[in-house]
């Protein structure tokens, strides 16, 4: 069984995606800790043929967990203008009614804490383009360990003989552990795929709505 994991992110990238569906099990690692300025509370989506951020205004002390950051509800009114950039942004795509209406379901709820912001928008976009893969949050297990260590005692617990790793994980990871372990270490490889945005550049690396917004759920899930 192969086993990938990544942190919630918000509104995540077609890679993300990618990677979850050559997994058989995907852990939402949601009890690590949060990292500000990344990809956990924000990401990008195009504005006249540009990237433009759409972020999540959250109360944040350091060192607390993902799960454990609050959305800042004295921001003023984030959802709504979400919204509205995603309606400045694709209005004349022409998926955007669909998409549009995914985007409002997620945004009719009072969250209150982003983790569960985040895994709601990772099961929208999961289900959009079709893909199957069991999901898990890592706040349900008792994991020991920290960094690769941690990593190994998941895939023993959940039974997995092979690790999903990104592209980066030779940088930080300790392969040794996996091998100890018995544990096989794989990389992704991907290759992000170009799709008509409109005119000009194609611009790659934005939120998965993009391809949603352009190409609809159907063709979507002919990139993968």
């Amino acid at each position: 069984m192969i086993l990938a994991a990544h942190q919630p992110q918000f509104m995540p990238w077609l890679g993300y995606f990618d990677k979850m569906l050559h997994s058989d099990v995907f852990v939402l690692l949601d009890n690590v800790q949060f990292k500000k300025n990344e990809w956990q509370n924000r990401n990008r989506v195009l504005m006249n043929g540009a990237p433009s951020w759409l972020t999540v205004p959250v109360l944040h002390r350091f060192p607390q967990n993902i799960n454990e950051v609050e959305i800042n509800g004295a921001a003023g009114d984030w959802k709504s203008k979400h919204l509205k950039t995603l309606a400045q942004c694709y209005g004349k795509a022409g998926f955007f009614k669909e998409t549009d209406a995914l985007a409002r379901e997620i945004y009719a709820h009072e969250w209150k804490l982003l983790a569960p912001l985040n895994v709601a928008t990772v099961e929208s976009l999961k289900e959009a383009l079709g893909i199957k893969t069991r999901l898990v949050l890592s706040s349900t297990m008792e994991l020991e360990g920290v960094s690769t260590a941690r990593l190994v005692d998941l895939c023993r617990k959940m039974g997995a003989d092979t690790y999903l790793a990104g592209a980066g994980g030779h940088d930080y990871m300790d392969l040794s552990l996996f091998e100890k372990a018995g544990i096989k270490v794989i990389f992704q490889e991907y290759k992000h795929p170009e799709y008509a945005q409109g005119s000009g550049a194609f611009v790659p690396y934005l939120s998965a709505l993009d391809l949603l917004f352009h190409c609809g759920t159907q063709k979507a899930r002919s990139y993968f």
